[in-house]
């Protein structure tokens, strides 16, 4: 009896072995994101720009080409016109004079100016109006005379405005030379700068020789000088925009 009751209990178990299903335990597969260890997502998915990457680089290098090519032709285009101001000569008589600057580009005006100036003087002008009269009463008038006479008109603006502005540009510089001077060789700055304040003595023509003067500086090594000039050029910004 006890036989057969171990027997029964052992077909059992083993019954019971062979009707029950065994699950495999999962095992959830770990997704790298990165080279780097990272379980947890913290570091996001990975980016795969690569060939974006590689196309922006060969851009900025057919950019930097592009610049580089524009930067030769814009200094080969400055040689050129530097080269074609000098090998021009200003005639010695009013008359010749004003075809000089007839001929002249309109954006070479300012430095015909600048370098002519001595030769813009009251018999230049008076030369230039007397012409101009002759044109604007004369009985019968061609084509020719009123495109001419447009042409002086023009011109007698151009250069009557471009000395004045060119004096007052030369003026300014002077001004601008014994104020910065007069900062440099004070004991006081700040002293000094607030007088000038007070004077309104402190403006762009001042700054822009100061800009020069630090470029200058920076040019010779002098880290010191230019050093000192900057932190002054911060405190007259100071005092300019108060």
């Amino acid at each position: 009896m006890a036989a057969s009751l171990s027997i029964a209990n052992t077909t059992t178990a083993i019954s019971i072995c062979r009707n029950t299903k065994f699950t495999k335990p999962s095992r959830s597969r770990t997704k790298i994101c990165c080279i780097g260890w990272d379980p947890e997502g913290l570091l996001g998915p990975p980016q795969t720009g690569h060939i974006a990457r590689r196309e922006f680089k060969r851009r900025l290098e057919r950019d930097a080409e592009a610049r580089e090519d524009f930067e030769r032709q814009v200094r080969e285009e400055k040689e050129r016109r530097r080269a074609l101001r000098q090998s021009r000569i200003a005639p010695d008589n009013p008359a010749e004079l004003i075809e000089y600057f007839l001929d002249t580009e309109a954006q070479d005006i300012e430095f015909e100016i600048a370098r002519l100036r001595h030769r813009l003087n009251q018999e230049f002008f008076s030369h230039l109006q007397s012409e101009l009269g002759k044109l604007r009463f004369s009985v019968s008038k061609t084509q020719d005379m009123e495109d001419r006479l447009i042409e002086l008109e023009a011109l007698q603006k151009a250069l009557l405005e471009g000395t004045e502005a060119y004096d007052k540009m030369q003026s300014d510089l002077i001004k601008a030379k014994e104020s910065l001077t007069k900062i440099l060789t004070s004991k006081d700055v700040k002293a000094t700068l607030l007088d000038m304040v007070e004077q309104n003595e402190l403006n762009r023509s001042l700054l822009a020789l100061l800009d020069e003067n630090i470029a200058n500086a920076h040019k010779g090594n002098q880290k010191q000088a230019a050093a000192f000039m900057e932190k002054l050029r911060g405190a007259m910004l100071k005092y300019m925009t108060v």
